[in-house]
């Protein structure tokens, strides 16, 4: 096993140990247990786990402890997989598969999949704020990108932005990327800028790893459109071919497969130099030009 692939083992094992932990059964939550279990069915239906990882990846780059990653690590994980649930719904991209099983409210239920998406969606705040391993700085500091993040300038509001493209047959180059920026780049980059808080870096550093996240998300974003037209359901674990069916504007609607490609490529560069201010970048840099040559 190569350094990369051990450590990044070693990042997918800490999350999953400790999600668990965070969403576990107790005797005062036994009424709540099919909330948990439907809470539980889409976070360990298993993923690439990136967000988290980059996460701890930015902490112990930066020279912090990994264990003060955990909560914001687990924390990044569980937004995610709340926006991954409700965007599986019928009133938004009806989905019916998530990484080859079926979708949260195709197993549980539509009133049950949106009460789990909203439970993942403020657990997090609860886990960081009650973090043994943060300072009281570092909560509030974590807390409030994170919000922001996903709130009404960041991933929901992208989403909003996303829904809104799909009656438009003018989007702009501008537009997509904006869209693409709050909706993928937000999460990919706060995961970033959470990392190097836990290792108190500076504000210049912090702008960095934002920046990076931004970039990455752009080009994990338009990796996403191109195999939307070239993976297989088998590949992806969901449906391909969505975007075309829901009329949605991508790079390669806009670009065609080839300059899309190329974009992605470019993205990915430019994420690279934004890590020249971080000194023991090697697991970031691999793990990087991984998502940009990603088959799922």
């Amino acid at each position: 096993m190569s350094n990369f692939d051990a450590k990044m083992a070693q990042y997918i094992k800490l999350t999953e140990e400790n999600l668990s932990k965070y969403n576990d059964h107790t005797e005062s939550n036994a009424p709540q247990k099919e909330l948990i279990d439907a809470m539980n069915y889409s976070l360990e239906a298993g993923g690439k786990r990136v967000r988290p990882a980059l996460v701890y990846a930015f902490c112990e780059a930066l020279g912090g402890s990994l264990t003060s990653a955990i909560a914001p690590a687990c924390a990044i994980e569980m937004i995610h997989t709340f926006s991954l649930i409700h965007d599986d719904l019928p009133a938004m991209d009806n989905d019916d598969f998530r990484r080859g099983k079926p979708s949260c409210h195709k197993k549980f239920g539509e009133a049950m999949a949106i009460l789990a998406g909203d439970a993942l969606s403020v657990l997090p705040y609860e886990i960081i704020a009650d973090s043994p391993d943060l300072t009281a700085d570092q909560k509030v500091l974590i807390i409030s990108v994170l919000a922001n993040s996903v709130g009404r300038d960041g991933m929901i509001g992208g989403q909003v932005i996303d829904m809104l493209n799909e009656e438009r047959s003018d989007v702009t180059e501008e537009e997509l990327r904006n869209m693409y920026r709050c909706k993928t780049g937000q999460l990919i980059a706060v995961s970033c800028v959470m990392g190097a808080i836990c290792a108190d870096a500076s504000r210049e550093t912090l702008r960095s790893a934002a920046e990076y996240g931004l970039r990455l998300g752009l080009a994990f974003q338009i990796i996403d459109d191109i195999l939307d037209v070239t993976s297989t359901q088998e590949e992806l674990g969901k449906p391909i071919g969505s975007d075309e069916r829901e009329n949605k504007t991508t790079f390669v609607t806009l670009f065609g497969l080839e300059k899309a490609i190329e974009l992605a490529d470019k993205a990915t560069s430019e994420a690279l130099e934004w890590l020249d201010s971080v000194e023991d970048n090697a697991f970031l840099k691999e793990l990087t030009e991984k998502l940009l040559r990603r088959k799922n």
